[in-house]
């Protein structure tokens, strides 16, 4: 186990306070090689400060982190009673204190959609999401992700070994939600490769922005003149302007694509090496919802995010708030808080966790998500024969946000690609 080392220096929401053996307030870091191999032992140490704790989010950009199942409800549910989505809560940005080249500050910054908004703006803007999003026909797109699949799969299929991650459940989403939106193929990749730029964290995370914004407006200019039946025209014929339409693309294409790529590898890799897995998802005892409800407790695709503001100084449990500092709900601390008690075996059908968020900033298309992943998987189990491991050297993608593999070497009995009726 790694052991994070404390960040440099104090958090300055709690620099006048002296360190007490009961709250000795010592901010960790929530990124770089310690945190990204373990981050569950700097959530233990965390939660042993308190319910919400101090960390260094990214170089010199300081806030808090939730650290328990009950902290990360408390503040999703009293959005926006107590806190605040508008980063222009956000004291060090609004005094130009955050570097500008910062990875967090391109995930945090104040953007034009329903992420960032409150009260009727975050409504008009949500609905417009929710009404798309509901427009979708899930029988359709449950096709659409196994015709993907397939494409994909045949590609490697004969080879008997892939890096799944590359191969597969990165392209996947990708390609599904240029589908969805009915982008051309070439916007499309602009898009998702700013995307999964932007969640790993990139050193360029600026260039990344840019390019993302610049690839979404392109595709809503396309759409205007010339708009079908998908969800970029349907979010069109909701009003949006120009730049909402750029930042709702990229909301919502940004949290279907890298998350469920991390969702994919995450299950597939828990039901290939774990041992109550093993055959038993294969033979159809134990379906594949099973293992995707037992990972998305455990490991969820997105771990650290919603970032939120008091609306004035507050106390939780003990716990001071200061104002102006950003609060990340830790989604991953709180679905393996110990005090939940949840045994292996109580996983699945549980959809108390909070992988998908909670309250009115939560993911406005849970199912549709889950039939992505349900879906890729079922298909990469049905066509690729004794799939294993190839390796036992997995390497966490870095990032304070999300929680997936940079690769997964697997092996396989190769396999014929399918005949072109077979589609």
């Amino acid at each position: 186990m790694t052991t994070p080392q404390p960040a440099s220096g104090r958090c300055p929401a709690h620099a006048g306070e002296a360190a007490r053996p009961d709250r000795p307030f010592q901010p960790l870091p929530i990124y770089g090689p310690g945190f990204n191999a373990d981050p569950h032992a700097t959530y233990a140490l965390l939660r042993a400060q308190g319910p919400i704790a101090p960390v260094e989010i990214s170089p010199g950009v300081w806030g808090y982190l939730t650290t328990t199942y009950r902290s990360a409800l408390y503040l999703l549910r009293n959005t926006p009673n107590r806190f605040a989505k508008n980063p222009r809560h956000w004291q060090a940005l609004a005094n130009g204190q955050v570097p500008p080249d910062s990875p967090a500050l391109m995930m945090m910054q104040p953007r034009d959609n329903a992420l960032w908004m409150d009260g009727h703006e975050h409504a008009r803007l949500r609905h417009a999401i929710t009404g798309s999003l509901a427009r979708v026909d899930t029988h359709a797109l449950a096709a659409t992700v196994t015709q993907i699949a397939d494409q994909l799969i045949d590609a490697f299929a004969p080879t008997g070994v892939c890096d799944l991650v590359a191969q597969y459940a990165d392209p996947l989403p990708m390609l599904t939600m240029i589908e969805v939106f009915g982008s051309p193929p070439e916007i499309g990749r602009r898009i998702t490769t700013a995307i999964a730029r932007l969640f790993d964290t990139d050193q360029d995370a600026a260039t990344a922005n840019a390019d993302l914004e610049n690839a979404c407006l392109a595709l809503t200019h396309l759409k205007r003149g010339a708009p079908q039946r998908d969800v970029t025209s349907w979010l069109i014929e909701a009003s949006l302007s120009d730049e909402e339409m750029v930042q709702t693309i990229l909301l919502v294409i940004g949290a279907a694509t890298t998350p469920s790529s991390n969702l994919i590898t995450n299950a597939v890799q828990r039901i290939i090496t774990n041992p109550r897995f093993a055959g038993s998802v294969h033979d159809g005892v134990q379906p594949v919802s099973d293992a995707l409800d037992e990972v998305l407790w455990t490991d969820p695709p997105v771990s650290n995010y919603s970032p939120l503001y008091t609306l004035g100084q507050q106390t939780f449990e003990g716990m001071v708030l200061q104002p102006g500092y950003p609060i990340l709900v830790s989604f991953a601390a709180a679905n393996g808080d110990p005090s939940l008690g949840l045994a292996p075996t109580s996983y699945a059908g549980n959809r108390g966790h909070l992988a998908f968020s909670a309250g009115v900033h939560a993911c406005p298309a849970p199912d549709l998500a889950r039939i992505i992943a349900e879906t890729a998987i079922e298909r990469a189990l049905d066509r690729l024969p004794h799939l294993a491991l190839a390796t036992t050297q997995l390497i966490r993608r870095p990032g304070t946000f999300h929680s997936g593999f940079t690769a997964l070497p697997v092996r396989f009995q190769p396999a014929a690609a399918l005949a072109p009726t077979g589609r």
